[in-house]
C-alpha cells in the first residue's frame, strides 16, 4: 500500500490539496490520507469545509508527505505541534513534498535546507531563509524532496509524482483521464508573461497578507537559524 499524506490546515488553498490529491488517488495501491490535529472539518481559503481523515497521532507512516500552501500556512510555520509531525513522518517517508508556498512550511521545519525547491512566485524569495534554494520551475526535484510551484502547478505535480510511483506510462492514462491538456484564456500565468503592472497591482492587492505573513516568516527563520 502506498499511503499519500496530505497536511491539512485552516485557511488551506484547497487546489494545492485538492489537485494533486484527485491525481494520486488513482495511482494503483495508493490511499490518500488527509491529516490534521483532529478530526473536525476544516476551512479552506474558499469558505467551505474539507474532513480530515486522520490525525497526527493515528496516522501510518506516510509513503508519501506533502505540505499544500494557502495563506493560512504562515500559522503553521511557528506551530510545533505540526512541525514535529513533518519532521516524525519525513525520516520515514519515501518522497517529502510540497505544492506552493506550503515549501516553506517544510523550510520551518528544517527539511529543506541545502534542497531545491519550488514556490509560489510571490513566496519564493522567502525560501533561503531556511536554507533551501529556490527555482523558478513548475515542478522541481532534488533528491527525495519533489515541490511544485504555485496552486495549478499541482496538477503538473501529481504527474509527476505519479510517474515517481507507478511508472510513467500510468502517469500518461492519468493525465488523459483528466484531460489534463491546458490551454488558458490569457498568457499571464507568470510574472515575466504578465508583466510590471499587473504584477504590481496584484502585489498591492495582497500586500496586508503579505505583512502579516511577513513577520511569522522571520519568526520561524531565526528559531530555526
Amino acid at each position: 500500500m502506498i499511503h499519500i499524506g496530505f497536511l491539512l490546515f485552516p485557511k488551506v488553498t484547497q487546489l494545492d490539496l485538492t489537485g494533486p490529491a484527485q491525481i494520486l488517488s488513482r495511482v494503483p495501491d495508493a490511499r490518500v490520507h488527509l491529516v490534521w490535529k483532529d478530526l473536525q472539518p476544516v476551512e479552506t481559503d474558499v469558505g467551505f469545509s474539507i474532513v480530515p481523515t486522520t490525525t497526527f497521532d493515528d496516522c501510518p507512516q506516510l509513503t508519501v508527505l506533502c505540505v499544500p500552501g494557502g495563506f493560512g500556512m504562515a500559522q503553521q510555520l511557528n506551530d510545533e505541534t505540526t512541525l514535529s509531525f513533518l519532521r516524525r513522518q519525513g525520516e520515514g517517508a519515501k518522497y517529502v513534498t510540497s505544492v506552493c508556498n506550503g515549501s516553506l512550511v517544510l523550510g520551518a521545519a528544517g527539511m529543506l535546507q541545502r534542497y531545491k525547491s519550488a514556490c509560489h512566485w510571490a513566496w519564493r524569495d522567502y525560501l533561503p531563509r531556511f536554507g533551501a534554494v529556490p527555482v523558478a520551475e513548475r515542478v522541481v526535484r532534488d533528491r527525495n524532496r519533489i515541490s511544485g510551484g504555485g496552486v495549478t502547478a499541482g496538477i503538473d505535480f501529481g504527474l509527476a509524482l505519479a510517474a515517481e510511483l507507478a511508472g510513467e506510462a500510468q502517469a500518461k492514462l492519468l493525465q488523459l483521464a483528466f484531460e489534463y491538456d491546458p490551454k488558458p484564456p490569457f498568457d499571464c500565468g507568470t510574472p515575466e508573461k504578465a508583466g510590471g503592472e499587473l504584477v504590481a497591482r496584484l502585489r498591492e492587492l495582497q500586500a496586508p497578507r503579505f505583512r502579516q505573513a511577513e513577520a511569522l516568516i522571520e519568526q520561524a527563520a531565526l528559531a530555526g537559524a
